[in-house]
């Protein structure tokens, strides 16, 4: 399943297209629309969020509810396009027209605006800042939110939580459960302890008082994935390495780890690595799981669990020293309208990146052209699983 976006944050809206859907799968507007509105929430999010209503708007690839094989192209408009559309016109400025906004030329440390005003050999930051925005992750929760319903049908859910924000962490392992999935969504921040969920509340409100902004880490977990997808035949199958590349894409992620990564340093061979246990009618399983679901670049039957870091959002009431890109001056950086903090978002676009490569792998072990094909062939490597 291929992918590509199109669109700017203040845009008329945002494009995904989608190649190598599989045929004959009922499509749920109103999951997708859930979706989205899930990566809406989460406390210190910006007032952005109380303007648009992201909803999913089919272009193509569906007929009668159903999926048909062709590419599926969706519109997610901005509804704060309204307020932008003498800054984001597309057209020539004309001689009667006003220069409604001043050129944008001090950087911000930390975000695309510099290297890609050098890129692209642009006059003006704006042009960087509306497609380097996360804004764009909204088309990729959608995208994900696809490859979720296939996953579904196969058995295979895709949760998140947010383990730290600023310097209030919960380190507890869980296990997914309705009760732990319950208490996440409650949580503003998405954390299934009510007590580190305020701490980590006043995390983000410490950070909006001194006009600045704060980071974290979250974890997104995969339950129901068989053994056996990705390969470790050649380095760019290795299912791992495919993940950690899609979680890096998302912004401000700055480090991916699968399983225990972060730790694995400081433990020696015997107490890291998941022995192997057997059991009549379970087969093969494992009592603990640091290796987060994966081995040898293939998925081991275990829940596949990935941890991310998210850097503290570059855009600051405060401001940093930056240069002017003109006049070479001292300047403060630019104030975007933008979050506080987004680590609880990003753990949900962090479940749209892993359903989309759990779905890829499926696709390139089981077939990709129709959903019964596929399903087939599933079910007879699972009962293929049983006999061994």
């Amino acid at each position: 399943m291929r992918f590509l976006t199109a669109g700017e944050s203040h845009g008329k809206g945002l494009v995904g297209i989608i190649d190598d859907y599989p045929s004959g799968v009922l499509i749920d507007i109103d999951f997708l629309n859930h979706e989205l509105s899930r990566r809406q929430k989460g406390f210190g999010r910006g007032n952005r969020m109380s303007i648009e209503k992201d909803e999913v708007e089919i272009i193509s690839g569906i007929r009668k509810g159903k999926s048909i094989g062709s590419p599926i192209s969706f519109i997610i408009k901005n509804k704060d396009w309204n307020n932008w559309k003498e800054v984001m016109n597309i057209n020539p400025p004309g001689s009667k027209d006003i220069d409604l906004e001043k050129k944008l030329l001090n950087p911000r440390p930390g975000h695309a605006d510099l290297s890609g005003f050098l890129k692209y050999r642009l006059d003006d930051i704006r042009d960087v800042i509306e497609r380097s925005s996360a804004r764009e992750t909204t088309v990729r929760v959608g995208i994900g939110g696809f490859a979720k319903i296939v996953l579904k049908l196969l058995g295979i859910n895709v949760f998140s939580y947010v383990s730290q924000i600023g310097k209030a962490v919960f380190s507890k392992d869980i296990r997914i459960n309705n009760d732990i999935l319950k208490e996440i969504d409650k949580s503003e921040v998405r954390c299934p302890d009510r007590t580190i969920s305020l701490q980590m509340k006043e995390e983000i409100i410490k950070a909006e008082r001194n006009g600045d902004s704060v980071g974290g880490k979250f974890k997104v977990i995969a339950t129901g994935v068989p053994p056996g997808l990705g390969s470790y035949s050649q380095w760019d199958r290795r299912i791992d390495g495919k993940i950690a590349g899609s979680f890096m894409s998302i912004p401000a992620i700055k480090a991916v780890e699968i399983g225990d990564g972060f730790n694995v340093t400081g433990k020696t061979g015997t107490l890291f690595h998941d022995e192997i246990y057997y059991r009549s009618g379970d087969g093969f399983y494992r009592k603990t799981n640091r290796a987060g679901g994966i081995e040898g670049g293939m998925t081991n039957g275990e829940p596949v669990i990935v941890g991310a870091s998210m850097k503290p959002i570059p855009t600051t009431a405060k401001g940093l020293h930056t240069v002017n890109i003109k006049t070479k001056e001292i300047e403060i950086s630019l104030k975007e309208r933008s979050d506080i903090c987004a680590v609880p978002s990003a753990s949900i676009v962090g479940e749209a990146i892993l359903s989309m490569e759990i779905l890829n792998s499926i696709q390139e072990k089981f077939g990709k052209d129709n959903i019964d094909e596929i399903l087939e062939n599933y079910n007879n490597y699972k009962r293929y699983l049983e006999k061994v």
